[in-house]
């Protein structure tokens, strides 16, 4: 089973803008992007805009042995000029694999194991193609759904993986 407490699905999705910043890093140094969430935050706060849904990590490239893109954001209510390092973009419409894991985030990589091999049981097939620099994704996200300040149990805490899936 892929989570404790949750069944894969497919889910339609309408388009959603978000605002974020995007870095080369490698698994070892993930966290020089993770740990900028509360930094966007705090700029869609000095700009009056609430997020529209919880914070995410989007990933652009992956090549785990090597160098992966990744953007952390935030969804906002509507389209958004960047700013800086604070980049616009938008999360595109479509179908996409999703489960909601609850537990522990160390758990995330057998979850998602679990859901890519799920979905290939299902017949489905990713947008995502592979090249030089890895696998090239139209949407892989992690959305986090559980403030880390309003509930400290990691175990308790809810991650929502949503794969987008070829037309």
């Amino acid at each position: 089973m892929v989570s404790d407490s949750a069944v894969p699905s497919v889910v339609e999705r309408a388009a959603q803008p978000y605002i974020a910043i995007r870095r080369a890093v490698t698994m070892g140094t993930i966290a020089t992007v993770a740990d900028r969430i509360p930094d966007i935050f705090r700029w869609l706060a000095a700009q009056n805009i609430a997020p529209a849904d919880a914070p995410f990590f989007k990933y652009d490239v992956i090549d785990m042995a090597g160098t992966m893109v990744i953007e952390v954001g935030w969804p906002v209510p509507a389209p958004l000029d960047g700013e800086g390092e604070f980049i616009a973009g938008t999360l595109p419409a479509g179908r996409y694999a999703t489960v909601t894991h609850v537990g522990h985030p160390d758990r995330l990589a057998e979850v998602t194991r679990d859901l890519l091999r799920w979905a290939a049981g299902e017949g489905l097939t990713f947008d995502v193609r592979n090249t030089d620099e890895g696998e090239v994704w139209g949407c892989r996200l992690e959305s986090y759904r559980t403030d880390p300040a309003l509930e400290p149990d990691m175990f308790s805490w809810k991650t929502t993986l949503l794969f987008r899936l070829a037309d």
